[in-house]
């Protein structure tokens, strides 16, 4: 551990050159705790097989009616590129967590359906994520909204919603 916040330091030698200090703490803030946080929550998920993006995939099965979806339409609403939710589901169906169906509708489509270790996994995974505050211990629930409202905007101006 250092004995300083290395954030603020590079703040402070930013500020030396170029302007725009509030928006380059913020965001190097930002990433680090995206760092630190997906590294536990990949800590927490690993005893379950699970990465976190493997862990979205399967949350995202369970929510849907029939528990299956196409794998475009898992893209859109994971929000990452075909190749990595081909990629995600194949890891998922090879440990049995989903099965992969052609759409009964359209030929050319393929579905994950989850199965039943694969809701049990979702559960277990659950609570312990549930447990550990999704790694967000550290921060007080009224904070854990504001911070959500913060970055609301941010995600409306790139396109999220």
């Amino acid at each position: 551990m250092l004995p300083y916040d290395p954030i603020d330091e590079a703040a402070r030698q930013w500020g030396e050159r170029w302007d725009g200090v509030p928006a380059m703490h913020a965001v190097t803030s930002l990433m680090r705790v995206q760092q630190l946080v997906l590294g536990q929550l990949d800590v927490i998920l690993r005893p379950h097989g699970l990465t976190f993006a493997r862990y979205e995939a399967l949350v995202l099965l369970v929510f849907s009616s029939r528990g299956s979806l196409p794998l475009g339409k898992m893209g859109e609403r994971l929000q990452v590129h075909p190749t990595s939710v081909t990629s995600i589901v194949q890891r998922l169906a090879a440990d049995d967590l989903v099965v992969r169906r052609r759409h009964p509708e359209d030929g050319r489509a393929v579905l994950a359906e989850i199965t039943e270790s694969g809701r049990a996994v979702v559960e277990a995974a659950t609570a312990d994520l549930v447990a550990a505050d999704f790694a967000l211990g550290a921060m007080a629930e009224d904070d854990l909204r504001r911070l959500s409202e913060l970055l609301r905007p941010v995600r409306r101006d790139a396109g999220d919603f």
